[in-house]
């Protein structure tokens, strides 16, 4: 059994190459970035997995549903609403219909399960908690909900820091701890270690049950060089003081992780991350076709030895 810590576009491509491989797959979800728009609950991190694991996700976006239609937005663009958050119409079906289930008082988990169902996606989708946890990036300007951050203003301001709101109070699903605790092997997926990993990490019981099995957890780097594959990890890991490669990475990671994947290009780093005891396995890590994500998957599963 695989469970993959999850979030973000990067991970979706590696969850996608393990479950074509391993009939036994959980994912656990972050929730960090769930946001509230126009009175609908909208879980992007969820989502972004549900739609690729039932090949309905638009690929070149990274989010959203393929060849949706915008014609709520415009709509709402006519009412005055701002429509910086591109709500595709058959994406805001799956928003109202758990909006609703949420206000019949269905919990997040119950509410994926039965999602999961409907899309016909066989894979454990588990979110790391029912309670809320808001990622809040800080910048000269206050402090922005991470979606407004980054989706409404395009990221431009300097990080001046990173809070997880609600983390510290946040129940771990019982499902996800067992998921942890039962697996053979627990990927961190290569989203951004601060706004995709980072929200999971922050909540106590999760990052405990990974650390009593930090033997058998396998962190996959976002990172070639100083440089994020996609996304703004390597401006949120500079703003909180982390050595932007995967040597950094590796060092936040290395109180719950034993075992790293890293690009063959960043050869060089594997001493220095062997120095935090841990085991260092260099591949392709970038994912840019099925090809490549089972390939990276198939690496994981063959080579890596926990």
């Amino acid at each position: 059994m695989i469970t993959v810590l999850a979030g973000g576009t990067g991970s979706v491509k590696l969850v996608r190459g393990l479950a074509s491989q391993e009939t036994n797959v959980n994912v656990v979800s972050n929730v960090g970035d769930n946001y509230w728009l126009y009175g609908l609950y909208v879980c992007p991190d969820i989502d972004t997995i549900i739609y690729g694991l039932a090949d309905l996700l638009d690929q070149e976006k990274g989010w959203g549903i393929k060849k949706d239609t915008f014609n709520f937005l415009r709509q709402m663009e006519i009412f005055g609403e701002e429509t910086w958050f591109r709500v595709g119409d058959r994406d805001a079906a799956t928003h109202l219909i758990r909006t609703n289930m949420l206000k019949n008082g269905k919990n997040l988990s119950d509410i994926t399960k039965w999602m999961c169902e409907k899309f016909a996606v066989s894979v454990n989708i588990i979110p790391v908690t029912d309670n809320n946890v808001e990622t809040r990036i800080t910048t000269d300007k206050g402090e922005l909900h991470l979606q407004e951050y980054w989706v409404k203003y395009r990221g431009k301001d300097p990080v001046e820091g990173i809070q997880y709101i609600g983390a510290d109070k946040a129940r771990p699903n019982p499902e996800a701890i067992n998921a942890i605790h039962d697996a053979d092997m627990v990927v961190l997926a290569p989203g951004n270690p601060l706004t995709s990993i980072g929200p999971m990490l922050q909540i106590k019981g999760i990052r405990k049950e990974l650390s009593k099995i930090k033997k058998k957890v396998v962190a996959v780097s976002p990172l070639i060089g100083e440089d994020a594959i996609t996304g703004p990890a390597a401006k949120y890991m500079e703003a909180a003081g982390i050595e932007t490669n995967s040597y950094g990475l590796a060092k936040m990671y290395s109180d719950v992780c034993s075992n790293i994947v890293i690009d063959s290009k960043d050869r060089l780093l594997v001493k220095k991350i062997q120095s935090l005891d841990m085991k260092v396995y260099d591949t392709k890590i970038t994912m840019k076709n099925k090809i490549s994500e089972d390939a990276l998957a198939n690496f994981i599963l063959k080579q890596v030895h926990v």
